[in-house]
């Protein structure tokens, strides 16, 4: 019997691991991810086998096919170059590929404070830049992108309620103890101060990241979420062996 019930658990953890849904916010409508980081296989992936971008999910789908993994759920996850190469820092496997951007600058991944998503073990946080300049955190997965959405519980000062700036946007917000991350894309126009309010009045998260607006895209098979659009540059992804 005790063999039997431990096999049974280890099966129904896939299930756990990553639950995603859609609801309304304040008439307008999100979709939502949440990822298990203990019990989630949650990675960060750029080039495929040929140093080239992967671009889009299905390329992704196809490059994981080949290591007999299978993609249960991704997402655009940090501003990038017309290239396709990230925009700011960026770690992959324990390997850095881009150092981090600490200026101010045009456009919203310069708009201050930005920061870093880092996969540490079997937690994600966030980091803004400088705090993440002076912790140096072991991370291996990260991306830097821009701006913070939500820092210690409160809206980035440059959002305006009543700004006419609208896109469909994305991001991440994670719990304080790093054990869940919740990845978010608005199914309609929204602004920041909205997207951001949806993060810290509906979750309740005190940390969020932006990812990006306009170009954002999702891979949630369970809501027929298949993220065809245009490519994109660094994903995260939550993936498991292909044959669970």
């Amino acid at each position: 019997m005790i063999r039997l019930t431990l096999y049974f658990c280890f099966f129904a953890l896939p299930a756990h691991a990553l639950s995603c849904l859609t609801e309304a916010f304040e008439d307008t409508s999100f979709t939502r991810c949440t990822v298990d980081t203990a019990r989630a296989d949650l990675r960060l992936f750029w080039k495929g086998e040929d140093d080239r971008p992967l671009a889009f999910f299905s390329n992704l789908k196809s490059y994981l096919l080949n290591q007999d993994l299978t993609l249960k759920f991704a997402m655009n996850a940090g501003m990038f170059r017309k290239d396709l190469s990230p925009a700011g820092h960026y770690v992959e496997a324990g390997n850095q590929y881009r150092q981090v951007i600490r200026k101010a600058g045009p456009g919203n991944f310069g708009m201050l404070p930005n920061g870093v998503f880092c996969i540490e073990g079997s937690s994600a946080k966030f980091f803004k830049t400088n705090d993440f300049l002076v912790q140096t955190p072991t991370c291996e997965f990260a991306t830097q992108s821009g701006p913070m959405l939500v820092i210690d519980g409160a809206l980035h000062p440059r959002f305006l309620e009543n700004s006419t700036s609208k896109f469909i946007r994305n991001g991440v917000g994670t719990t304080d103890q790093g054990d869940q991350a919740h990845f978010v894309i608005s199914d309609e126009v929204v602004t920041f101060h909205q997207f951001a309010r949806y993060f810290k009045d509906h979750l309740g998260i005190n940390n969020a990241l932006y990812f990006d607006g306009n170009v954002s895209v999702i891979f949630a098979p369970t809501l027929d979420r298949l993220g065809i659009g245009r490519p994109v540059g660094p994903m995260i992804a939550v993936v498991e062996p292909a044959s669970w």
